[in-house]
């Protein structure tokens, strides 16, 4: 009897050993699963994959070798619900020993033997936090954000946004973050490509304008036609709400501008803000206690609608209401005469709160600074910049105060976490 019986002792004995070595395999397997989740989380580029693999091998389990099979996929579902979550799967084989003895086949037949395939998988996610972007260049093709020879500019204190590409020749800025929704060749100190593009955060501001006011007359400066009341000096009292002007809006000497607590809303309708040639550029400012939105809307064709000349624009926007925040709003439906080629410099810009140019091409050259009696906070939209020779941008670490929301996306807060 006990002859009889050996067969089947030695079997069951076999098969538990057996069970207990696949138990260990699995155990080592999950481990490497765990670990090459979690690294396709953190690299949450397009090499997550092989940043899976990668981490896999490190445990033994290299993909494609002894019929291991490494995979991972960027679309695995969260299972608290959300986006963001990378699994890995590691599947492998283990071969039969005593335990065939109890007649067990295994699972599989590889490479003409019988084997029982184990696997293991892991669910990890990239947590996101905000991002806030005080340059969000909103074009969608070639390189949106770019400098052109820039050894002393400094953007200190400023992360940037590029819903295309950004080339930065030779120096970072300084910018904390530079992201971009295409390739990023140089931008900010920390930098990331393939960057989900944001969308356009203050087009809806439009709707707070009101109807045009000007029955089809804009008279631009130095027609015979320029009303006296199209040139500002001294101190302008400006009331709450919206104060329009059609066509060209001119400064024919320095000009403060004196508003209630809330602010005032300057709209310029079909025309430019010129500020003046050298050497008799003048200076547009808010005195204490004042803010200030400046609307430049219209119809395309023939206008400029922007700041020009050689003076100053030194004022603070106001910190509530729905214009909170804006100092320089373009009107998003214009297309035409909204280019500025010398930010900062003509003319110059001391500004705290947001300049909304979105369809406007912008070139840099300047020193943006904040406004006399304003916060430290500047943000910048765009289509697309390009920051020449000394272009610079204040620290913008007041705009909380300054009742600016600043464009925000989201960034990796480093490390992938396991969820499953």
């Amino acid at each position: 009897m006990a002859a009889l019986a050996m067969p089947v002792l030695i079997g069951v004995t076999g098969l538990g050993v057996e069970v207990s070595y696949w138990y260990l395999t699995q155990r080592s397997m999950q481990n490497a699963a765990d670990s090459a989740a979690i690294a396709a989380a953190t690299n949450g580029t397009v090499n997550y994959s092989a940043e899976a693999k990668a981490a896999a091998a490190k445990y033994g389990y290299v993909h494609g070798a002894n019929n291991i099979s490494v995979t991972a996929s960027n679309t695995a579902p969260c299972p608290s619900g959300g986006a963001n979550c990378y699994s890995a799967t590691i599947t492998g084989y283990v071969p039969l020993f005593l335990s065939q003895v109890v007649g067990y086949r295994g699972t599989a037949t590889v490479d003409g033997s019988q084997q029982t395939m184990l696997s293991a998988k892991a669910v990890a996610r990239l947590d996101l936090m905000p991002r806030e972007y005080c340059i969000l260049a909103l074009g969608t093709s070639g390189i949106a954000f770019g400098t052109n020879g820039a050894p002393k500019a400094d953007l200190t204190g400023c992360s940037i946004m590029s819903n295309a590409g950004a080339d930065c020749n030779g120096h970072n800025l300084g910018a904390d973050y530079g992201d971009a929704a295409g390739k990023n060749e140089g931008c900010g100190i920390v930098q990331r490509s393939d960057v989900p593009p944001l969308s356009d955060p203050y087009a809806g501001l439009r709707d707070n304008l009101p109807a045009d006011p000007c029955g089809g007359k804009y008279p631009q400066m130095g027609t015979a036609d320029f009303p006296a009341a199209n040139t500002w000096n001294g101190t302008v009292t400006l009331p709450a709400g919206p104060k329009n002007v059609c066509g060209d809006l001119v400064l024919g000497g320095d000009v403060t501008i004196q508003t209630p607590a809330e602010g005032a809303i300057l709209i310029i309708w079909n025309g430019q803000l010129y500020t003046g040639k050298k050497p008799s550029g003048r200076t547009m400012s808010t005195n204490s206690g004042s803010a200030l939105t400046i609307v430049f809307t219209g119809t395309n064709g023939g206008y400029i609608h922007s700041p020009s000349g050689d003076g100053t624009l030194d004022f603070a926007a106001p910190t509530t209401g729905p214009w909170k925040g804006i100092a320089i709003y373009q009107d998003p439906n214009l297309t035409t005469g909204v280019d500025i080629s010398e930010a900062g410099n003509t003319p110059t810009w001391k500004i705290t709160g947001m300049v909304y140019l979105p369809h406007a091409s912008v070139t840099l050259s300047g020193v943006i600074n904040k406004s006399s009696n304003g916060e430290s906070c500047f943000g910048l939209v765009v289509d697309n910049l390009l920051i020449n020779g000394t272009g610079s941008i204040l620290s913008t670490g007041g705009c909380a105060a300054a009742g600016l929301d600043l464009p925000t996306g989201t960034a990796p807060t480093g490390r992938g976490t396991l969820v499953m």
